[in-house]
């Protein structure tokens, strides 16, 4: 049963990353058929094609290695010198192989000189090679809508899961009590486990956070503590302790291994799956959205440890880089943990959310052959040629993003060695989340 659920989370993992990459490649497909552009090809996945169809003048497709996709539009690039075009896919890995002048060309047909890509004004450009990873970025954030205001998250809670008997500094990483430590103001004032903190001090608490703010904030007051014990409103009085506590960060994160001297009751949270309501979904998918950020500039930096762990048996870092078939492996994980399937499913949709808030950031990057280069190009064309008119001067024509092609294989190269360094990190020595 427990392998049957495995590959049961793979191949929910696998239908929605499928679903993501072609999501992304329609964004394209929508945006330059809108601004008239010629569109032959639309494929997912790369390698032999295993299914097709011709609809109009574009061939619809699945191809049978489902670890990417692309669109093919003609003239990507203006015309080189000897007057040639071409056509263009928009992904990274074929983007590799083509020849970024003679090939493409021959599917340039008479009457498509108004059709061409490169013809187009820069902002429409713009639109058009922003418009993939956008639609990464809805789909991202309507799944992570889904899970936070359908399913919930699990979180603290402002339920009391156990209560401490004495007031230990949170640094000393110990549970035994001494003789010389005072007793903690929630066992003096009768706190116990079971009880929900209705009001603290006066002030109504549904959300640990709040609450843990309030009782960080009033350290040597007597408070009142309003719980509710087995549907009973019950109210304690407690004299908040001065104690050394784990520090928090602007968003409310625990920072690890520093303390600050703060309020402290001494009580543990209960957990529990609590729904969000859409200001706080807001305020969560912006902190992840930032830890995704942060992640992407720290990428270089977790390089070695990435390889230590597939080639030297170091132990893998729970935030190292994951690749696809890592993600596919966590995804069938999901489906073998001891959790209510509807958690398990709101695990493995937020797992293809991450997977598509990634795709969006990465594409953005400002670098050929990904969507951000193309961006930066168009914006660069516009910016010389606004300025040219400014001063008077020629228009300079089409900005050649040909000519950054030797700059596109470096980095294409570059991320190929990556992928083929992750997916040996993520086969030998894989991230685990049980």
């Amino acid at each position: 049963m427990t392998t049957l659920m495995f590959i049961l989370g793979i191949v929910v993992f696998a239908v929605g990353l499928l679903f993501s990459i072609a999501w992304h490649e329609l964004g394209h497909l929508s945006t330059a058929k809108l601004f008239g552009i010629r569109v032959p090809q639309y494929m997912v996945g790369f390698g032999p094609t295993i299914w097709s169809r011709h609809k109009g003048e574009t061939e619809y497709g699945i191809k049978a290695i489902p670890f990417g996709g692309y669109i093919r539009m003609i003239g990507m690039f203006p015309p080189g010198p000897d007057g040639r075009l071409e056509a263009r896919s928009t992904s990274p890995w074929r983007g590799m192989i083509e020849d970024a002048r003679a090939q493409s060309f021959e599917e340039v047909r008479p009457g498509d000189e108004t059709r061409l890509f490169y013809t187009r004004a820069p902002w429409k450009r713009v639109i058009v090679m922003f418009a993939g990873p956008f639609m990464n970025l809805i789909l991202a954030v309507a799944l992570f809508l889904t899970v936070l205001m359908g399913f919930g998250i699990t979180q603290q809670t402002t339920t009391v899961s156990s209560v401490s008997q004495c007031v230990i500094a949170q640094s000393e990483n110990r549970d035994d009590c001494k003789k010389s430590d005072p007793a903690s103001p929630a066992a003096a004032a009768g706190l116990k486990a079971g009880d929900k903190i209705v009001s603290f001090d006066g002030v109504a608490t549904d959300d640990w956070n709040h609450l843990s703010d309030l009782i960080r904030a009033n350290p040597g007051k007597e408070v009142p503590i309003v719980v509710d014990r087995k549907g009973e409103e019950v109210t304690l009085h407690a004299k908040i302790a001065t104690n050394q506590v784990a520090k928090k960060d602007s968003s409310g994160q625990i920072v690890e291994r520093q303390y600050v001297s703060a309020g402290f009751l001494g009580f543990s949270a209960a957990t529990g799956v609590v729904k969000q309501d859409f200001g706080e979904s807001v305020t969560w998918m912006t902190d992840r959205v930032g830890e995704a950020v942060d992640s992407l500039v720290a990428l270089p930096g977790k390089i070695p440890a990435l390889w230590d762990a597939a080639f030297d048996g170091a132990p893998r870092e729970p935030d190292s880089p994951m690749g696809v078939v890592g993600a596919a492996r966590v995804g069938g994980e999901i489906f073998t943990l001891d959790i209510p399937p509807t958690q398990q499913l709101a695990m493995a949709v937020m797992l293809v959310a991450g997977f598509n808030l990634s795709l969006f950031l990465f594409n953005m990057l400002p670098l050929l052959p990904l969507d951000g280069g193309h961006i930066a190009g168009a914006l660069w064309e516009s910016l010389r040629r606004n300025i040219a008119k400014v001063l008077r001067r020629p228009d300079p024509g089409p900005f050649d993003v040909a000519k950054l092609m030797p700059v596109a294989y470096v980095v294409a190269g570059i991320f190929i060695c990556f992928t083929l360094l992750v997916l040996v990190a993520d086969v030998v020595n894989p991230v685990r989340i049980s």
